[in-house]
């Protein structure tokens, strides 16, 4: 298996060049925090949608309903 460093690129917006560079190991580890960062607000999103959907479910109304009795739009 091949493992590649992630890449930098660092553009200045004055002249237009750019620089890519491999990442060092504090932007490895801030990429690799955003990456676990990420997923973690993901697997919340998903389970909050799951717990609506299942509350829902149980009252047996839709989302539409659920916000016309919230008093919502």
């Amino acid at each position: 298996m091949t493992t590649t460093k992630p890449q930098i690129k660092i553009v200045n917006t004055t002249t237009g060049e750019e620089i890519v560079r491999d990442a060092n190991p504090e932007e490895i580890a801030q990429i690799e925090l955003d990456a676990t960062n990420a997923a973690a607000k993901q697997a919340e999103a998903t389970a909050k949608a799951a717990q609506r959907r299942a509350i829902l479910d149980h009252l047996k109304i839709t989302e539409e309903e659920a916000r016309i009795l919230l008093g919502g739009n």
